[in-house]
């Protein structure tokens, strides 16, 4: 797993058109805000969403502040998920860093 801030995943993804972002906040937050094309996966079903990881594809895990997706993360990995990336400082850091849209809450 790599830390990646939001200006370099935001270039990942313009680059990669495979490259999947995976939500792992509650389904109120995701509703709130997100980014768009990222699949919504709650953290609490991660361990029943292993077989939906393909080592095909690279995945960027993403939640509020970068603390969670990182968990996840590290969880997938030692699952043995490859081709990882932690959105470091979030949501949060991407409404300042990329997209002023994105709605931020507490």
């Amino acid at each position: 797993m790599q830390e990646k801030t939001p200006l370099e995943v935001n270039e990942m993804i313009k680059k990669n058109p495979i490259l999947k972002v995976i939500d792992v906040r509650e389904q109120w937050e995701y509703d709130k805000c997100h980014i768009d094309n990222s699949t919504h996966i709650p953290m609490g079903k991660i361990p029943d969403s292993i077989d939906q990881f393909d080592d095909k594809y690279e995945y960027v895990i993403v939640c509020h502040h970068g603390i969670r997706s990182r968990t996840v993360a590290l969880y997938l990995e030692q699952k043995g998920v490859k081709n990882l990336y932690n959105l470091t400082g979030g949501l949060e850091q991407w409404s300042d860093d990329v997209d002023p849209a994105i709605e931020k809450y507490k």
